[in-house]
C-alpha cells in the first residue's frame, strides 16, 4: 500500500468534506482502513508544502502525484470520488 498525503486547512469546509469522505470511505471498504494517510495542516508546515504544486485544498498526493485536487464550490460527492480515487491507487 502506498501512503495518501493530504494538504489541508482546518477551517475550510471543502477539507471537512474530505474528512466526513474519508471516514464513510473507511468505513464502506475495511480495506481502506490500512491505507496512512498523511495530513498536512498548511499553515503548520510552510517547509512541507513549498515542494507540492497545488493551489487549492484539500489536495491529495501519493508521493510527487497529484491525485485531486478541490476547487471552490465543489460539491460533496465530487470530493468524495476524489478521495475514493486516491484510496483505490493506494491500494493498487
Amino acid at each position: 500500500m502506498k501512503k495518501i498525503t493530504m494538504f489541508h486547512l482546518y477551517d475550510c469546509k471543502y477539507c471537512d468534506y474530505a474528512r466526513q469522505a474519508i471516514k464513510e470511505l473507511t468505513e464502506e471498504n475495511p480495506e481502506y482502513k490500512g491505507v496512512e494517510i498523511d495530513m498536512i495542516e498548511e499553515n503548520e508546515h510552510p517547509e512541507i508544502i513549498e515542494n507540492y504544486d497545488y493551489m487549492a485544498v484539500p489536495t491529495l498526493f501519493i508521493g510527487d502525484e497529484k491525485i485531486f485536487e478541490a476547487a471552490l464550490f465543489m460539491p460533496y460527492e465530487t470530493i468524495k470520488e476524489g478521495v475514493k480515487l486516491a484510496f483505490e491507487k493506494a491500494v493498487d
